[in-house]
């Protein structure tokens, strides 16, 4: 190989890598080139640039969590339904992010949009809460927060369930 040859190849991976940042950068489905994975800090987040992860709305410690239940905010459980069968916070609505079409108009006919709701899953490496608080936002709730350390965490603390 030529050193001409060569120095052609680097031009065009070059050019072709620098293509490829662009388009990612302007595509609505492009991938975030910095994620956040420091449960620590909050739920972790990689995914698409859009993601639904707003760490302004979550609650990281399930004792501000049952301060806030104890003061009559209704928890809203994102999982699936066989996972809330199987346990859930007491009193928590069932609303999973992946069939809100199926359990919107019950929701919206049983919870007014001024009330205080807590979303929650499976913990921080869960997006599923913070996708269902973007949800109940675009619907008009007004306040709504989101439970990042989710039903696990709640059961550990040996808070009020129900199976």
């Amino acid at each position: 190989m030529s050193n001409s040859t060569l120095k052609q190849g680097m031009v065009l991976f070059a050019v072709a890598v620098a293509a490829a940042f662009v388009y990612n950068a302007f595509s609505p489905r492009g991938i975030r080139l910095v994620g956040q994975w420091d449960t620590q800090k909050g739920v972790i987040s990689a995914g698409e640039k859009n993601a639904p992860v707003v760490h302004e709305l979550e609650i990281d410690s399930v004792v501000a969590a049952k301060r806030a239940y104890d003061t009559g905010a209704l928890f809203v459980d994102a999982r699936s339904p066989e996972a809330y069968r199987e346990g859930h916070v007491r009193g928590a609505v069932l609303f999973p992010v992946y069939a809100v079409e199926e359990h919107l108009e019950a929701f919206l006919a049983r919870v007014p949009t001024d009330r205080y709701l807590i979303t929650y899953c499976t913990g921080r490496e869960c997006e599923d809460s913070h996708e269902l608080a973007q949800v109940l936002l675009s619907l008009g709730y007004e306040k709504v927060s989101v439970f990042i350390d989710g039903y696990p965490a709640w059961e550990d603390a040996g808070f009020p369930v129900a199976p």
